[in-house]
C-alpha cells in the first residue's frame, strides 16, 4: 500500500451518490471526523482545501485538465524541505495548516500515479461517484465494491442479454 492511499481515497470518495442524489460527506462533524482520523484538524479552512482537492483531483482523473490550475493556486505556499540525516535525506512537507491535509491528499495521488500508473480510476457504474485503486495483478478491477456497483452492473447486463434473447424467439 502506498503512504496515505487511505487518504486519498476517503476523500476522493468523500462525495457519494445515494439514489442518484450527491451527498457531501466533509463538511459539518463528517467531515471533521475524515480529517481528524487522518491527523488534520477538521477546522473550516482545512475541509475547504480537502474538497477543492477532492474536485479538482476527481476532474483530473476523469480527464479534465482544467483543475490543474485550482490544485496549483492551492498548493502555491507547499514546499517539499530536505532534512539531511547521517542515513540520508528525509523530505518533509511544508504547508499552512489548512492546506497540510490537502497536500498529502496530492503527494499520495502522485505516488499512486508514479507507482500504479492507470490503476486509480473512477467507478466504471456512471450512477457511483467512488473511486478504486486496482491492485489486482492483471489491473482490470472495474467497480468500487464488486458487492454493490459490480453485482448490480452485472445484473443489469444480464438482464439486457436475457431481454435481447427473448425477443429473438
Amino acid at each position: 500500500m502506498i503512504e496515505d492511499e487511505e487518504l486519498l481515497l476517503d476523500v476522493l470518495n468523500s462525495a457519494p451518490r445515494d439514489g442518484g442524489e450527491p451527498m457531501e460527506y466533509l463538511h459539518g462533524q463528517r467531515g471533521v471526523d475524515l480529517a481528524r482520523a487522518h491527523g488534520g484538524s477538521g477546522d473550516d479552512a482545512e475541509l475547504r482545501c480537502l474538497r477543492i482537492t477532492r474536485d479538482g483531483l476527481q476532474d483530473l482523473i476523469r480527464g479534465n485538465e482544467v483543475a490543474v490550475e485550482s490544485l496549483q493556486e492551492l498548493m502555491s505556499e507547499a514546499t517539499m524541505r530536505a532534512d539531511v540525516t547521517p542515513s540520508g535525506v528525509e523530505w518533509k512537507l511544508s504547508a499552512p495548516s489548512d492546506v497540510q491535509l490537502a497536500a498529502r491528499v496530492l503527494q499520495a495521488w502522485s505516488r499512486v500515479n508514479e507507482h500504479l500508473p492507470g490503476r486509480l480510476r473512477a467507478c466504471a457504474n456512471t450512477e457511483c461517484n467512488l473511486y478504486l485503486i486496482d491492485h489486482t495483478r492483471p489491473g482490470t478491477a472495474k467497480w468500487c465494491s464488486m458487492a454493490t456497483c459490480g453485482n448490480r452492473m452485472k445484473a443489469r447486463a444480464h438482464a439486457a442479454r436475457t431481454r435481447r434473447s427473448g425477443s429473438r424467439n
